[in-house]
């Protein structure tokens, strides 16, 4: 699928989505991307990441035009990114979508203008649920007493706190454009400087922590991510924070990139703070944090290669 705009733009946008058994929300996807791209020239690349419905049929019969990409294996979010940039024309911007995201009227439009300004690597929208709640996409950079206070005070009321908190949830906070830190990945529009100086995204990180690596080395090389409340989008979200296997994933791949970006002094106090966040959780009977305090604890689990052979990825 391509649009091209009804005016006069430099603009192209190499919008880009990853498939795994995602063929019902396609559909509303592809329906929002008209609307949401008006007057900006783009193309859709589609890369699929063996999923065992008809995701790729259904992709060929909404967007004929879009390119398809079938991976051939479960491969991850961030070699699925990298594959499907690898195989888009030409473009002056990338539009990262989850499968369940739905895009407002003029929303990337709006996120273009955001990119322009100087400094910016990486523009993101306001975000709200299915049921037009806000979603806390805003992120600061991890740290230790981030998750100290995260396992003391709980994520929402740790997150007032600058020095507490890494997930932003001072909704006034999200009434304004401001810079971020990072943001969640399921909408995300890169100016093509940022690719080219940034990418590719990890991919050993598999699922989860391949966004926060991206933008940090973003901040790192100069470009940062800028959140506009002007520029909304819809995501219906997964379930990790319910699927002890995606939980377990998501605080395993904290801790690699943290020491990554550290060392491992550093991450040694980090992966205490994680422990004794998901231990005191565990004592309470969840048990997605029971999951994440054992793999914590097993070396085994804390050298393997996140993929596939740990964790199934949400049907979405």
């Amino acid at each position: 699928m391509d649009s091209t705009p009804d005016t006069a733009t430099p603009e192209t946008v190499a919008v880009v989505v990853v498939t795994y058994n995602s063929e019902r929300l396609l559909p509303d996807l592809i329906a929002s991307l008209g609307p949401g791209l008006a007057g900006v020239g783009w193309h859709l690349t589609v890369a699929d990441n063996a999923s065992a419905d008809d995701s790729v049929g259904a992709v060929r019969r909404l967007a004929p035009d879009a390119t398809v990409v079938e991976m051939g294996r479960n491969a991850g979010y961030a070699a699925g990114i990298n594959a499907a940039v690898a195989k888009a024309g030409p473009f002056s911007a990338v539009l990262v979508l989850n499968p369940d995201v739905r895009l407002t009227p003029g929303c990337i439009t709006t996120l273009l203008e955001v990119l322009r300004k100087d400094g910016t690597g990486i523009a993101v929208p306001l975000l709200v649920d299915g049921d037009d709640r806000l979603i806390h996409t805003m992120r600061r950079e991890p740290g230790t007493f981030r998750v100290l206070g995260d396992a003391l005070l709980g994520a929402v009321r740790a997150g007032r706190y600058p020095a507490f908190g890494e997930m932003v949830t001072d909704e006034r906070l999200y009434a304004d454009e401001r810079l971020t830190d990072w943001a969640e990945g399921s909408t995300v529009l890169i100016s093509a400087e940022c690719w080219n100086r940034v990418a590719p995204w990890d991919e050993s990180f598999f699922l989860y922590s391949e966004e926060t690596d991206f933008a940090l080395r973003a901040r790192d090389a100069g470009f940062a991510t800028r959140f506009t409340p002007a520029a909304r989008a819809v995501h219906l979200e997964g379930d990790s924070k319910v699927s002890p296997g995606l939980w377990t994933l998501l605080t395993l791949n904290k801790v690699r990139l943290y020491g990554r970006r550290r060392g491992k002094v550093a991450a040694s106090a980090f992966w205490a703070a994680l422990l004794l966040r998901e231990a005191s959780r565990a004592a309470l009977g969840k048990e997605p944090s029971k999951m994440a305090a054992r793999a914590l604890v097993s070396p085994a689990r804390m050298r393997e290669a996140p993929g596939p052979h740990t964790v199934h990825r949400p049907k979405k």
